[in-house]
Formats: structure tokens, C-alpha cells, sequence
């Protein structure tokens, strides 16, 4: 049996707003989908993260106008991502040594997807964590 890398247990089609995008529509976009945040991308290539507080901070909070700031403008530049190859085990470890829950997946510069720590977690599990880990939700009475 090969081993699992990101492609495989990846979500392909991650949340995703064009930097050129103002943040009130970004607003009414994160609110649509009922996420806190997505993923801005500039031609495909991953440019950075927005959150909902960052529009609050951005817009709200500085008094700027949300249709005149953009979602590039205003996002954080993304510092870690995974390559779509690399192996669920590597990945998960990776993630866990700087607390993050979800990575996006990069293929070069271009956004492919973005992968989320437990799932690459159940993924990576051999055999007997997957047995250890379902005699662990057995409850006795």
C-alpha cells in the first residue's frame, strides 16, 4: 500500500477571494458561505489569508471604506503551506510543531486546495492506531 500524500485527502476547492476584491463584498462572501475566513489568491497564486476580524480591523476599526479596500490589501501573507506531494505523515507532524489546524496546498506558487490537521491525522493512521483509536470510544456502563 503507497503512502497517502495531501492531494489525496486535500479539499481541491478551497474557500478563495481575488485580491482585487473589496473587503464589503469579501464580507458578504465569508458570510454566504458561513466561514470566518478564506484564502486570497492573485491569478491563482496564493497571496494570503483573511479572516472575518481582520475586515472589523482593517475597515471598521481604521474608518477606511470596506468597498475602497481590497481583500490583497488587507490580508495576512501566508506563511506556511503544503505541497500537494508531500506525505500525510511529514505534513501532519509539520502541522503539529506549529499549531496550525489547516495549511493551504500549493502545487509551485498555485493554489490546488487546503488541508485541515485531522484529516491528514486519520489519514496518516496505521491499522492499529485506527483499532486503538476506536477502542477509545467505547463507553462502559
Amino acid at each position: 500500500m503507497r503512502n497517502k500524500t495531501v492531494r489525496d485527502v486535500m479539499m481541491p476547492e478551497p474557500w478563495t477571494i481575488d485580491a482585487k476584491t473589496s473587503l464589503q463584498d469579501t464580507a458578504h462572501l465569508l458570510r454566504a458561505w458561513d466561514v470566518r475566513d478564506a484564502l486570497v489568491t492573485d491569478d491563482g497564486e496564493m497571496c494570503g489569508v483573511l479572516t472575518d476580524q481582520d475586515i472589523v480591523l482593517f475597515a471598521v476599526a481604521s474608518g477606511q471604506d470596506p468597498s475602497v479596500l481590497t481583500a490583497g490589501e488587507c490580508s495576512y501573507p501566508v506563511v506556511y503551506t503544503a505541497s500537494a506531494g508531500d506525505s500525510t505523515e511529514t505534513t501532519v507532524a509539520f502541522m503539529r510543531r506549529h499549531g496550525l489546524s489547516r495549511l493551504p496546498v500549493v502545487d509551485g506558487k498555485q493554489l490546488v486546495g487546503s488541508v485541515w490537521i485531522a484529516d491528514l491525522a486519520i489519514a496518516s493512521q496505521t491499522p492499529a492506531d485506527a483499532e486503538a483509536d476506536s477502542a477509545d470510544h467505547l463507553s462502559y456502563a
